[in-house]
């Protein structure tokens, strides 16, 4: 008898990062956990804040790490689930209301589909296109505070949308980075969201929590109250401005000050008791240096804080400082650091975890994915699942489908057209060379 398992189709979800790019294949078993089939992780070098800023790098390293996905899993694939950050991201509050002209009918899905589909219809600044429409609370004919009003009657319907925005020319450049590689974009979300599906546990985003993740080139913050987005925000530090801290704090190159944090780094220095020096070689011949582990945390404490009070400002200012039970779930390659949770709780005053990505993965699963680097790329993976669970993958490849056979037709056109133009010109040479009857 065929399992589950071997019905669902396989998923492959890339994260294109600052220091990395990171392609994960896999799908549901039968139990609701994924399979990971194969995973690909090379460094990344054409990414900047989050930002493609390299195209011909990000191609190189987006087909790198696709293949070795697709050589371990043992299996082709032609879409991928991708995800966006970046400084250019922001968010905004919106009211949408729908009238509806049969008050004795029930509210239907395809009702609140059509008052999300008219939230992308709002007026952005140039260059802006909407990522996300996400409902908060409906009110039908002026009871308010409804989560899920379908199958309620009524004639007003009211809701309020987080709704997030970004650049177009920056998603443009994901598109076009993967198209490049052979692959067509399935859909694309922002990385704080898939984050959250990876590491957070329903009852903490019921509760209220702050996902906080800590990635190379940019910290991205999500907001959970009763279930629902509350707030998103990018923050464009992250883990390779400490880095930068290190290398002219203590005058050693990039990848010296790169192994220094990962290696001997903490975020708090008064947990630093015996005080060793670290030897660095010195350059082409130059003496050694020789760093205190000490004054590299203060350094490394100096701007985890900088970063933290960030994270606290964009806490206030969504306004549910005081309804998060949760607390903070720091993830991403910066929760790595030693003593940063302590670091957090102490400078937030609220309790903090690291977040994992491992509670929604079948058994078996490599050890290094239980890394909160992953997050990232695992939430990706969930997202695409659930898309095609839900159907939303059908219409995406319906449209590529759709956007190919123009394409080919435009081709045959242009073909047809250029044929016509040498059938012509042929005729025309023709005549010229024929000699004329010397009748005159």
């Amino acid at each position: 008898m065929e399992t589950m398992s071997n019905k669902q189709e396989v998923v492959v979800a890339l994260d294109i990062g600052t220091t990395k790019v990171c392609a994960i294949a896999g799908r549901k078993n039968e139990y609701g956990k994924m399979d990971i089939l194969g995973v690909g992780k090379v460094d990344s070098e054409g990414v900047l804040r989050g930002v493609v800023s390299n195209i011909e790098k990000t191609v190189n390293a987006i087909a790198e790490a696709t293949s070795s996905a697709r050589k371990k899993a043992n299996t082709d694939f032609g879409l991928v689930h991708v995800g966006i950050a970046g400084q250019h991201i922001k968010s905004l509050q919106h009211r949408g209301i729908l009238t509806r002209d049969n008050d004795l009918t029930e509210i239907s899905q395809q009702d609140i589909e059509k008052l999300i589909g008219d939230m992308y219809k709002l007026v952005l600044p140039p260059g802006d296109k909407i990522l996300h429409v996400i409902p908060q609370e409906y009110t039908v004919d002026n009871e308010q505070g409804i989560t899920d009003p379908i199958g309620m009657s009524g004639v007003r319907l009211e809701a309020n949308f987080h709704i997030i925005t970004g650049q177009i020319s920056a998603s443009n450049n994901i598109y076009r980075c993967v198209e490049r590689t052979g692959l067509k974009v399935a859909n694309m979300t922002l990385e704080p969201i898939a984050s959250a599906m990876a590491v957070l546990s329903d009852e903490e985003k019921e509760a209220g929590v702050a996902l906080v993740d800590i990635g190379g080139g940019t910290t991205d913050i999500t907001i959970f109250q009763e279930g629902i987005i509350r707030h998103t925000a990018v923050i464009p530090f992250g883990g390779n401005v400490i880095t930068r801290d290190i290398k002219e704090g203590c005058t050693v190159m990039t990848p010296q000050a790169e192994k220094l944090k990962v290696k001997f780094g903490s975020a708090l220095a008064e947990e630093v008791y015996d005080n060793r020096i670290i030897t660095i070689p010195g350059l082409r011949g130059r003496d050694p240096k020789e760093i205190s582990e000490k004054n590299l945390a203060r350094i490394i404490q100096a701007r985890v804080e900088e970063i933290l009070d960030y994270v606290v400002w964009e806490i206030k200012r969504s306004g549910f400082e005081r309804g998060l039970i949760g607390g903070i779930v720091l993830t991403g390659g910066g929760a790595l650091l030693k003593h940063i949770d302590r670091l957090t709780e102490l400078h937030t005053g609220m309790n903090t975890r690291i977040g994992v990505p491992v509670e929604h993965l079948a058994h078996g699963y490599t050890e290094r994915l239980s890394s909160p680097i992953f997050a990232t790329c695992v939430g990706l993976l969930m997202k695409g699942v659930q898309d095609m669970e839900e159907g939303r993958l059908q219409a995406r490849m319906q449209a590529i489908s759709q956007e190919e056979n123009k394409e080919e037709g435009a081709d045959d056109h242009k073909e047809d057209g250029s044929r016509w133009y040498e059938d012509l010109f042929k005729k025309t040479k023709e005549w010229f060379e024929t000699e004329p009857d010397s009748d005159f």
